[in-house]
């Protein structure tokens, strides 16, 4: 019986001990619960959030790239023949504008036209002068003809400076880095035309005036042979038969 109660005393004794602990327990200690949802919904803002800045990244990228071809569309192309087409345009221009006798001039040439290549000569007309005349003439044609190779050898020299611009331009045209660059490099194959077509031009001109000055000379010539041949013929009055008396 003794034995009982001390069993007792001891399960009593140990129980006031354990509750105290476990009743101060929740105050020091916490237990860690794990949410699933909260952390798969807490992914999907950050994957969501790094897409964003990924497409903002993107979206800078592409300006960048739009903003270095408008660059390179706006550059201007290194290479430029201008200048040198418009020397050698003013050189064949010279060349033209030095042409002898009779000039590249509408009032020169109706001058000239009354008073050189007339379309009749007055009568009577002097020797001297028709010999005058027809050295003009002759000059006229003569200086027209050297004018027109010297404006045909202007456009062969010109020639070497043509071939070696037109393998620079495409050569700049090939390489071109933008939209403005190959325009101009065009432009200024169509402007290197322009001064062919300009010396073709100047080559005609001047070929062309050297056969009108000859053909002028040679109608003027006929019509100078007529005139001599009127006066030839117009010897005056012919003999008429008179008396004379010879004795007193």
């Amino acid at each position: 019986m003794k034995n009982i109660l001390t069993v007792k005393s001891a399960f009593v004794f140990g129980v006031g001990l354990v509750l105290p602990v476990i009743a101060s327990a929740p105050a020091h200690a916490q237990w860690a619960v794990y949410d699933a949802a909260n952390h798969v919904q807490n992914v999907l803002t950050a994957a969501r959030e790094l897409q964003q800045v990924n497409q903002q990244a993107q979206s800078l990228l592409n300006e960048a790239t739009m903003l270095e071809n408008q660059a390179r569309n706006l550059a201007n192309l290194p290479l430029s023949v201008l200048a040198p087409l418009e020397q050698s345009i003013a050189q064949t221009q010279q060349i033209v504008g030095q042409a002898q006798g009779l000039a590249y001039n509408l009032t020169s040439i109706d001058q000239a036209f009354t008073q050189t290549y007339p379309q009749a000569l007055g009568s009577p007309t002097s020797a001297a002068q028709m010999t005058a005349d027809a050295q003009t003439r002759w000059q006229n044609a003569r200086g027209g003809y050297q004018d027109g190779l010297r404006v045909q050898a202007g456009a062969v020299q010109n020639l070497d400076a043509t071939r070696s611009q037109i393998d620079s331009l495409v050569t700049s045209s090939q390489s071109a880095t933008g939209a403005l660059q190959a325009a101009q490099s065009g432009n200024q194959l169509t402007a290197l035309q322009t001064r062919q077509l300009a010396d073709l031009t100047a080559v005609v001109t001047a070929m062309g005036r050297a056969q009108a000055l000859d053909g002028a000379r040679q109608v003027e010539s006929e019509e100078q042979g007529r005139a001599q041949l009127a006066n030839f013929l117009n010897y005056g009055a012919g003999y008429t038969s008179g008396s004379a008396q010879m004795f007193h």
